[in-house]
């Protein structure tokens, strides 16, 4: 079952931003919130450079300084919302399961999101028209899942980190399909959705993780009988020679 979800509430976070231009915002947050203010107003493509550095109040060459383009700036916001999230964890779950651990981590970056809801939405709507721009954003969100599983205190490091890292950002995806649906202040669908779907992507990571322990040890036979094999009698031709010589160089 998902747990109370007790962070701020949208509202809450909403009270501490500022305008874009604001002279509260340092300029690289003042492009962020004009970028994603520009995307809930406007079909991504449409939205110039130029738009935005004048929300932002700034001239084209000082979001030249700041920025090279508009993913750029996406990268920006993603690192905002990572940090928001991050300086936020503590140690109070920590004797929780990993999934209650993860669960409060995700919904705590909802609540970070929640006053660039429509924004975002709108960035969704454009990448799934643009499979190339899509592939890009994905390494964003790989690098903020990341860490999200450390927040939580979940391993990240090797190829079950990988697998787990992209196994949680198709589930984040996921959640944010219905949280754009999601119109309940409580955000009960939402919740209802990151349950399940980390019980099921904690379902699948624990049988990752039997079948690399179970494997473990036969990879560690073969390595073994490789590393003994005796090198062979036969000298190589110029052309192996060659070859050997070609392939170290990838």
């Amino acid at each position: 079952m998902a747990q109370e979800h007790d962070g701020l509430g949208p509202q809450d976070h909403a009270a501490t931003i500022d305008p874009p231009g604001s002279s509260k915002l340092p300029p690289r947050d003042a492009v962020i919130e004009a970028l994603l203010e520009l995307a809930g107003e406007r079909v991504w493509d449409d939205i110039t450079i130029t738009d935005i550095a004048a929300r932002a109040n700034l001239s084209l060459a000082d979001f030249r300084d700041l920025y090279p383009s508009k993913g750029a700036v996406l990268g920006g916001f993603a690192r905002k919302i990572d940090r928001v999230v991050l300086e936020g964890t503590s140690d109070d779950l920590l004797g929780q399961p990993a999934k209650e651990r993860l669960f409060d981590v995700l919904m705590r970056r909802l609540d970070a999101l929640a006053p660039y809801k429509l924004g975002i939405e709108g960035i969704a709507e454009w990448l799934g028209r643009a499979p190339l721009a899509a592939a890009s954003i994905n390494r964003l969100e790989l690098n903020s899942m990341r860490f999200m599983l450390e927040a939580a205190g979940i391993e990240s490091e090797g190829a079950l980190g990988a697998l787990k890292i992209q196994g949680l950002v198709l589930i984040w995806g996921r959640v944010l399909r219905a949280w754009f649906r999601d119109d309940d202040p409580g955000l009960a669908t939402t919740m209802a959705v990151l349950d399940r779907e980390l019980t099921r992507g904690g379902q699948f990571a624990a049988r990752a993780d039997d079948i690399s322990r179970l494997a473990s040890p036969l990879f560690s036979l073969a390595r073994a009988l490789f590393e003994r094999r005796p090198a062979s009698s036969v000298p190589e031709s110029g052309d192996a020679k060659n070859e050997a010589n070609e392939a170290t160089k990838f």
